[in-house]
């Protein structure tokens, strides 16, 4: 009699064992959701902390190095740590310099601008080839694939904005670089997840194609708009090759990066040595240090414009990465 009990409670007690790991596998979390270790907060702290004395630490080193006299620059033996004989005497030289001030108004436009007409180029071809019933749409997106594999190369592109009379012009600047296809796909890739119910809302409501873009796809997407056009404007901004192909001799059209450039290249004299980049020559001013000052200055922009963009940046970065 016993044995059959247990004959007939064999699988019952399977089935239930079955059931239990069946949900204690349901509520079993991923490892990273799990709460860290004393020893993982503790990597993940000093992980960090390497981190941001990697960025840190260089920019102190150049700001400091930007504030120092040429007794200081010469006593640290190049590049300064530690404030010493802290002067502004450095930008003081760098400001009062036409080139300069010329240079940062071209980085400014070109950087406004430049990001307008990508934007627009951009947010265009992407709506296009998100909606399905576009024409050619699949043509036009292969081909655009295409290109980020395939092109043809520097000299071809440098003949045919030549060709077309872009030598020493200021869209020379601008268009060559307007158009990332990748920052295309990825607007597309948003735009194609637009809920289908307010486009259709829209439709109804007697909205066009224009209309649609501008009322409900891109209030939508707000988060990569703004991501997108950040890496846009940060590409203007610190651009200077295609200076160097275009309008190489015509200071007047130079950005400040490049001026940065030619200033670096032409002004590595020995630290404390009479400033020969710019225009005036102070002998108070280490060239390391007015280098140096230049470097803060292409940096200021973007440091001011980043926080007020660092919303959207992570909320654009994260949009789609997280399920659930």
């Amino acid at each position: 009699m016993t044995n059959a009990l247990t004959i007939d409670r064999a699988p019952a007690a399977a089935a239930t064992s079955r059931a239990a790991s069946r949900r204690a596998r349901r509520t079993a979390r991923p490892t990273w959701e799990e709460p860290p270790t004393p020893a993982g907060q503790a990597a993940k702290g000093l992980t960090l902390a390497g981190m941001l004395a990697v960025i840190l630490v260089p920019l102190w080193i150049i700001v400091v190095t930007s504030l120092s006299d040429p007794g200081a620059v010469n006593r640290a033996g190049g590049l300064v740590i530690w404030p010493d004989g802290l002067t502004l005497e450095a930008y003081r030289e760098m400001l009062g310099d036409s080139t300069v001030r010329t240079s940062l108004l071209v980085s400014l436009g070109i950087t406004l601008v430049g990001t307008a007409v990508s934007m627009v180029v951009s947010v265009l071809c992407a709506y296009g080839l998100s909606r399905s019933r576009s024409f050619g749409h699949r043509f036009v997106l292969v081909l655009l694939i295409v290109t980020m594999f395939v092109n043809g190369g520097l000299i071809p592109t440098f003949l045919v904005v030549t060709g077309l009379g872009g030598y020493d012009q200021w869209w020379a600047l601008i268009l060559p670089s307007a158009v990332s296809v990748f920052n295309i796909l990825v607007l597309r890739s948003f735009y194609s997840s637009t809920s289908v119910d307010l486009i259709d809302a829209a439709r109804i409501d007697g909205a066009g194609e224009w209309r649609t873009l501008w009322s409900v796809v891109l209030p939508t997407s707000r988060a990569v708009t703004a991501v997108i056009a950040l890496f846009y404007a940060v590409g203007y901004w610190n651009s200077f090759f295609n200076v160097m192909l275009y309008m190489p001799t015509d200071s007047a059209k130079w950005p400040l990066q490049y001026v940065l450039y030619t200033y670096v290249n032409r002004g590595n004299g020995l630290p404390g040595s009479v400033n020969a980049g710019f225009g005036t020559t102070h002998a108070q001013t280490a060239p390391l240090s007015l280098q140096m000052a230049v470097v803060v200055l292409t940096l200021v922009p973007l440091l001011i414009v980043y926080p007020f963009v660092q919303k959207h940046f992570r909320t654009g970065v994260l949009t789609g990465a997280i399920k659930g």
